[in-house]
């Protein structure tokens, strides 16, 4: 398919703090393995907010934001294929693995089998400039730079259901596999934002007996029931009589696991005073500095004997099963519905000040919409 101008827009951040800009470039030149993706959605994550807050370190600005989308394949230079062999053909709805060059030769990708922590890794939309070309969902057009791994969207699964889900559910993935959630436990769940309500439902889906989720404001409580959430506990208790419900809820014990979702440093300890002795707490929540905490470390997690697992960036396979489990399961979980707010390319610092202010669970960009809330 033709792309349909040829001025390209795209939202460009210039510095930490500073008014996002639409800038217009002409459209990407085709090389060898690369191909044009026509953005139908770019998500507004929290990630982009500390982006534009400056907390993320490395981001070469000036840089176009977005870093999870969707789009339309709207031409390629040679055969694209998908994992199983069949190959992509323009006008197929696809998503894309986000992080790029890991270099599959250093320690941690082949002796630690990490790649989420390769030294030589880029991610769209948060380690590339504008130099570097349309590199972020914020835009017309991203181009797909040879070898980014690209996920077919099947026909059954609605472009919206996925970037409902997004990062947060890719993150939530990741997350679940560190915390390893057996049949019949209880899974503590803090923060009721993108990720946490994913959480909640993989939680459910994967037979925890009780989710709890911690958090707020009501409304994304109220969410989370809808999720998967059996239990919900509002951030107006204070933090010990959280903790005490929890544990009130489970004979005393506490959570078998607690994953933190927040971003704030302070619900490291409070997570650990929510687990059981010889449980497990998974920190998926803390994607930017925002501060040191203090723990006990004999009370809270030697005495307890309390297993940490952090949880960092993503791989394909958390997008490969992003993808399946919102083509299953995205008529019984309500992922399209946590989009709350959509925005043209001009309306893209609203969209960040109503992520940062938590006015709508998930904003989305839409490069098409002319208007938008």
């Amino acid at each position: 398919m033709a792309l349909k101008s040829d001025i390209v827009r795209a939202a460009v951040l210039d510095e930490p703090n500073a008014d996002p800009r639409v800038v217009q470039f002409s459209p990407p030149t085709l090389t060898p393995g690369s191909a044009l993706l026509a953005t139908t959605y770019s998500e507004v994550c929290g990630t982009d907010v500390h982006i534009w807050r400056g907390k993320v370190p490395g981001v070469p600005y000036p840089m176009i934001p977005g870093h999870v989308s969707v789009g339309v394949l709207a031409a390629y230079s040679r055969k694209l294929v998908d994992l199983e062999g069949k190959s992509f053909r323009e006008g197929d709805v696809v998503t894309f693995l986000d992080v790029h060059e890991t270099c599959n030769h250093c320690f941690q990708c082949l002796v630690a089998k990490q790649t989420t922590r390769c030294p030589h890794r880029k991610v769209y939309g948060i380690t590339y400039g504008v130099q570097d070309g349309l590199l972020g969902g914020w835009s017309d057009v991203i181009w797909i730079k040879p070898g980014v791994m690209l996920v077919r969207i099947p026909k059954e699964l609605d472009a919206e259901t996925f970037i409902g889900g997004g990062c947060g559910l890719v993150t939530a993935i990741h997350a679940m596999d560190c915390a390893g959630v057996q049949l019949g436990q209880t899974v503590a769940v803090l923060g009721a934002g993108p990720v946490g309500q994913s959480l909640a439902a993989l939680s459910a889906l994967s037979g925890a007996s009780q989710v709890v989720m911690v958090g707020g404001p009501a409304d994304r409580l109220e969410f989370a029931k809808r999720m998967g959430a059996t239990q919900v506990i509002d951030l107006d208790l204070p933090a010990a009589e959280r903790a005490a419900q929890v544990r009130a809820l489970t004979g005393g014990r506490g959570a078998d696991v607690v994953i933190e979702a927040t971003g704030a440093p302070d619900a490291i300890p409070q997570a650990l005073d929510m687990v059981r002795d010889g449980g497990r707490v998974v920190i998926a929540g803390q994607y930017a500095d925002n501060g040191d905490t203090t723990v006990n470390p004999h009370r809270q997690i030697n005495n307890k004997q309390v297993e940490i697992r952090g949880v960092w960036g993503s791989d394909y396979s958390h997008f490969h099963r992003a993808v399946q489990l919102a083509a299953r399961f995205g008529s019984r979980v309500p992922w399209r519905e946590m989009v709350s707010g959509r925005y043209p390319l001009t309306g893209v610092k609203r969209a960040l000040e109503a992520v940062e202010r938590r006015d709508v669970l998930k904003a989305i960009v839409v490069p098409s919409l002319q208007g938008g809330n």
